[in-house]
């Protein structure tokens, strides 16, 4: 975890939006030395940061580097609770598996905790997903919502709705939904989302929502058998983003939508994710642990299962499935 002075420093220069914070203004601020200043400002250097000192008005932040350590995702967070306490690990097996661990220990909502790499990520029904080094977003985010457990896989589809609009407002690219976990580019996956709870039978004590985005990968980076099926921001743009900006955009648009379903339910989230839904009104093939359902997708409830009108005109409701479509579509 980040020092509390250089978090209180790097809120100063955030707060700043780009000009010049005084040795005096930044001493005052941390409660610290000018000289313990000078060496905080140099640990950022080290860390990739650049910064202009300029004698009689101080220093400021003109780039930051492409990580996403605690210090890179403070610098111009503009959340109320999402990401104030940040767990960053440059290698980690797994963050849904730490992000459990700190949970159940009592971390206060709003937890994240990311790393540069995973070696044993994971997605739905325990597969494995591909997180190479520095090119992706591999984070766990903690919430403590006082809920019954049945409403928890609403979370999947609120973190959709964020993570599609933050894609499209930082990178200007026009993502979809695949329902219930998948976020699509021109057909190709380029994030999975895994929500999972830690509850009592009648309350939730903490959900984890993990979130592995592809950004700045290449097609090299990718297996043979991904190529196809997968693809990052940087291949859809033609050029690669910063990680930390959109970290940054997702955790802003999920606090809001979080709030909105705390005081509204989840109706208006439902309609934000019907817009954005690939399968919405086309024929669909759900493939359920019980066997197959094929038909016309309708949309999704107010508890975000998935409605499939069959070629009978009966309606299916499907609460877990993985989803193709036929060729005829």
């Amino acid at each position: 975890m980040q020092s509390p002075i250089r978090k209180k420093m790097l809120e100063a220069f955030s707060k700043s939006k780009g000009e010049f914070v005084s040795g005096q203004s930044l001493a005052d601020i941390l409660g610290c030395t000018r000289t313990a200043v000078w060496k905080h400002i140099e640990e950022l250097r080290k860390e990739g940061f650049e910064l202009e000192a300029v004698r009689k008005r101080g220093y400021r932040i003109i780039k930051t580097p492409d990580k996403v350590t605690d210090n890179e995702i403070r610098y111009g967070l503009n959340t109320k609770f999402l990401g104030h306490t940040i767990y960053y690990q440059e290698s980690i097996d797994s963050t849904q598996k730490k992000a459990h661990h700190l949970a159940y220990d009592g971390c206060p909502e709003g937890t994240i905790v990311i790393a540069e790499e995973q070696t044993s990520g994971r997605g739905r029904l325990t597969r494995p997903w591909h997180s190479p080094k520095f090119t992706g977003i591999w984070m766990s985010i903690v919430l403590r919502p006082k809920l019954p457990p049945q409403q928890a896989p609403q979370f999947t589809l609120i973190a959709a709705v964020a993570v599609v609009q933050a894609i499209e407002e930082v990178c200007g690219l026009n993502p979809e939904i695949k329902w219930p976990n998948d976020i699509l580019i021109k057909g190709r996956k380029v994030t999975g989302i895994l929500t999972e709870l830690q509850a009592e039978s009648d309350k939730i004590n903490s959900i984890i929502i993990g979130i592995g985005m592809n950004v700045n990968a290449e097609e090299s980076d990718f297996p043979e058998e991904l190529k196809k099926i997968a693809t990052s921001i940087a291949i859809e743009k033609g050029q690669s983003v910063s990680r930390a900006r959109l970290i940054q955009k997702i955790l802003e648009k999920l606090e809001n939508y979080y709030q909105i379903y705390l005081e509204k339910g989840f109706s208006p989230i439902k309609w934000l994710w019907e817009g954005y839904a690939v399968s919405i009104g086309k024929n669909i093939i759900a493939r359920t642990i019980t066997g197959s359902i094929e038909g016309k997708a309708l949309g999704i409830t107010d508890e975000g299962v998935l409605r499939i009108q069959d070629e009978n005109d009966k309606i299916h409701e499907v609460y877990s499935a993985d989803i193709e479509f036929p060729d005829n579509n």
